[in-house]
């Protein structure tokens, strides 16, 4: 729900076959990988998500400036 309302852009979820290069310039944060998460015992789940080190945080490094922009700070 929340990667296509309010975090729209910023958190994402595949349900495809993925590897890391499919991710390169990607501006989400974070993209939720549905089918490499498994469950370890019934109370511990392994989940895993991808990002771009570099040009998704330089996205939200961008988003954060022009909030502080809007904010006059």
């Amino acid at each position: 729900k929340a990667s296509q309302t309010y975090l729209k852009g910023i958190l994402e979820y595949t349900d495809d076959e993925v590897v890391s290069s499919d991710f390169i310039h990607c501006p989400a944060s974070s993209i939720f990988d549905k089918g490499a998460g498994i469950e370890l015992n019934q109370r511990f789940f392994k989940l895993v998500s991808w990002y771009d080190n570099e040009w998704g945080y330089s996205r939200r490094v961008g988003d954060l400036l022009k909030h502080m922009i809007q904010k006059g700070l």
